[in-house]
């Protein structure tokens, strides 16, 4: 596979099915991450290869883990995730066996639970067998195991010419080492212990011959890391669990919270912030949300920077750890294989073995296009939100060398251009990067270099926003080039992207000048951004509100009378929330907080269906009465912008907004998601001082109020 823009596994190897008699739901796959590993496995427990595993800094080194009992797979009864997202629990019965002794068991008689976590490059899990039965048994239980040490983006399809050295599996009484020696000189191991010795070992599997009397129970206990682990047991497991659910806690206590009057819009909530902490990785530099997991479980630029954004208003540490990582990782030369450039923010980060050897670019890899005007963008939003000058003091060289690489890149045409350096790069450099997802009305795939619509919008914000920033810091010689710069913008992409006959802004400007005249939901990231004139707004608002866009479960990326639209594919016609969530933003700046409140009560159905958690994306087929939002096959789950857009769109429904500089909340036009009556936020930061602040429902109207202890403290201002 020589492109990897299409950043997706195929989904016909993702979708085979390995076990005739248990076929999986790939959207029902179970995900735990701590730090720089995690574990995808079905809802049985099992890694069966494909595109799960257990994952350590972008390399399997668990590719199959099975349980068999009797000989036989089990059978389901029932799986979840602990609500922080720590625990994985899987609960499986018997199907008819023998026990070891010849004697019929029947369907039912045991139950076998699997409970798991992660912590510290580990992977812990407990199996308990109890035995309903009026018969004691003898039971053949076995666990099947591979580590075939591929790097992820041989995972996600990529072919190499050569691999490094797999060594046979090295074996003693209670654990087997398996172990892999990269091109890059890194050995990577994988150290399977038990808790007791097996009855029979090999290099791909255990079995143990477990006596359970009439109703009892019995424990084994497992690990897997990098080395072989004291003999595991209830204690070491327990220790660790306690571990990372205080780790997991203390992220969770970050920034405000959100509690409503709906028990199940609350579940929702309380899961959508636990998939953020989960995925929030605490760097060096501090906090930053990877991507989503499992194809993405890195540092990405864009990813971050919107989830930072979406979390802003509850938890502005969060953005200054992405603004932290992303101003130390900031490119300082020009690489054509990195796609880098002085003052350009990074798009991508990679760990593995290929990266390391640069059989791929991606170890730093640059060729995201956006990433630098959203990070500027980013930077001003946070110091609106906290007045935090002494920390943009620090950032303004990264911030001036951003701008800079900004108004290089536009130099030629006026808009800011993508076009890959190199073949082994990206073809398309904006959010929407697979292969196809930039084309002509006719479906021609346009050359380079491309200026997409958003992208100019980030421009215009960036530029914006930093113009304020140097008239606070007297730089007012700087302010009145970028304010200019800013107003460039905006008549340049009114002049030249706007499209009279379909009353809607074009797709992208190709390397001839032609616009692609294709209605997409990018356009919506320009009201996001407040660049179109009010006319205008309101006519993009219009479409993006119509069936064309409008699934009834969200916005589809693409309208549904373009040429390639595909409500099945990933980019020209599914759904993505993140992408809904920031039309929806703009939707509310232009004054359409209504139809922001049914696109808030689409988004929380669709995670309702999804138990609790939205995907990556979906597919965009229309909503038809009592049928569920259909699932796009290999979407990551979770994902970090994903989680985040049931707090940005939640933001846009209420009207708020928070002034660093003055101290103030400001509330205009508030509305509460359908059916909720009463949302508080508590302990929300404004300045050096916490204070709750409640929305109720009045009649037809929406009332805001702080909580008695906290009068006089924040001014609140309310436009109703």
């Amino acid at each position: 596979m020589t492109e990897l823009d299409e950043r997706k596994l195929d989904p016909a190897v993702a979708l085979a099915s390995l076990d005739e008699t248990a076929p999986r739901e790939p959207h029902r796959l179970f995900a735990l991450k701590q730090g720089d590993c995690f574990a995808v496995a079905d809802a049985y427990g099992d890694i069966r290869g494909a595109g799960d595993g257990f994952f350590r800094d972008d390399t399997r080194v668990l590719s199959e883990f099975r349980l068999t009992v009797g000989g036989r797979q089990t059978s389901l009864l029932g799986a979840s995730l602990s609500q922080d997202n720590v625990l994985f629990t899987s609960n499986l019965t018997n199907l008819p066996m023998q026990s070891v002794g010849g004697r019929d068991i029947a369907q039912g008689a045991i139950h076998i639970e699997r409970v798991r976590l992660l912590w510290q490059d580990r992977l812990f899990e407990r199996i308990t067998l109890s035995n309903y039965s009026q018969e004691t048994s003898a039971i053949r239980v076995s666990l099947h195991f591979a580590a075939d040490f591929r790097d992820m983006f041989e995972v996600r399809g990529s072919t190499r010419a050569k691999r490094g050295m797999a060594h046979a599996a090295e074996m003693d009484a209670t654990s087997v080492l398996l172990r892999y020696d990269g091109l890059d000189g890194l050995a990577r191991l994988s150290a399977i212990s038990f808790s007791q010795a097996p009855d029979q070992l090999s290099a791909e599997r255990a079995d143990f011959l477990i006596a359970v009397t009439k109703r009892s129970s019995k424990v084994l206990y497992i690990e897997v890391g990098p080395e072989a682990a004291e003999t595991p047991d209830r204690d070491r497991f327990r220790a660790a669990a306690a571990r990372a659910r205080f780790g997991m806690r203390a992220k969770r206590r970050h920034g405000a919270t959100v509690h409503s009057s709906g028990r199940v819009f609350n579940d929702w909530v309380e899961r959508a912030r636990a998939d953020v902490a989960l995925l929030t990785t605490e760097l060096a530099t501090g906090p930053y949300p990877y991507a989503g997991i499992p194809w993405f479980s890195t540092a990405f630029g864009r990813d971050g920077v919107i989830s930072a954004l979406q979390m802003l208003w509850l938890n502005p540490g969060l953005a200054r750890g992405v603004l932290a990582f992303l101003a130390q990782h900031q490119a300082t030369e020009t690489s054509p294989f990195s796609d880098s450039q002085p003052g350009k923010i990074m798009h991508e980060t990679r760990k593995g073995e290929m990266a390391a050897l640069r059989e791929l670019p991606f170890g730093r890899y640059y060729g995201g296009v956006d990433t630098t005007p959203l990070y500027i963008h980013l930077a001003c939003a946070y110091a609106d939100r906290t007045g935090d000058m002494d920390f943009i003091d620090r950032l303004w060289p990264s911030l001036t060398a951003a701008a800079e690489w900004t108004e290089e890149a536009s130099r030629a045409t006026g808009f800011v251009t993508y076009q890959r350096a190199a073949e082994s790069g990206l073809a398309n450099q904006g959010w929407k990067d697979s292969f196809d997802s930039v084309f002509h009305a006719d479906g021609r795939i346009p050359k380079g270099p491309i200026a997409l619509v958003e992208v100019q919008g980030y421009v215009f914000a960036a530029f914006r926003g930093l113009a304020a920033l140097a008239r606070r810091r007297g730089g007012y010689a700087q302010a009145e080039h970028w304010e200019s710069r800013a107003e460039e913008m905006r008549i340049a992409v009114e002049r030249d992207f706007w499209l009279d006959d379909l009353g809607f802004y074009a797709l992208a400007i190709d390397g001839a000048g032609e616009p692609c005249k294709v209605r997409t939901s990018n356009a919506g990231h320009l009201l996001f951004v407040g660049l179109p004139e009010p006319a205008r707004a309101q006519m993009v608002a219009d479409q993006l509100l119509s069936a064309s866009f409008h699934s009834g479960w969200g916005l589809r990326t693409l309208a549904d009378d373009a040429v390639l639209f595909n409500p099945m594919s990933y980019h020209n016609g599914s759904i993505w929330p993140h992408d809904t969530a920031i039309c929806g933003v703009g939707l509310a700046r232009y004054g359409e907080r209504e139809s922001v409140v049914r696109l808030m009560s689409g988004t929380f159905e669709s995670a309702v269906h999804f138990n609790m958690r939205l995907p990556e994306l979906f597919c965009g087929f229309t909503r038809s009465p009592g049928e569920a939002p259909i699932a796009y096959p290999v979407a990551c789950l979770p994902q970090a912008w994903s989680a985040g857009s049931a707090f940005m769109l939640m933001q846009a429904c209420l009207g708020l907004e928070i002034d660093g500089w003055d101290g103030q909340i400001r509330v205009t036009r508030p509305r509460l998601p359908i059916g909720i009556d009463t949302l508080t936020l508590r302990h929300l930061n404004v300045g050096d001082r916490a204070v709750d602040l409640t929305f109720q429902r009045v009649g037809d109207r929406v009332v805001a109020f702080l909580a008695d202890r906290h009068e006089g403290l924040v001014p609140l201002i309310v436009r109703t």
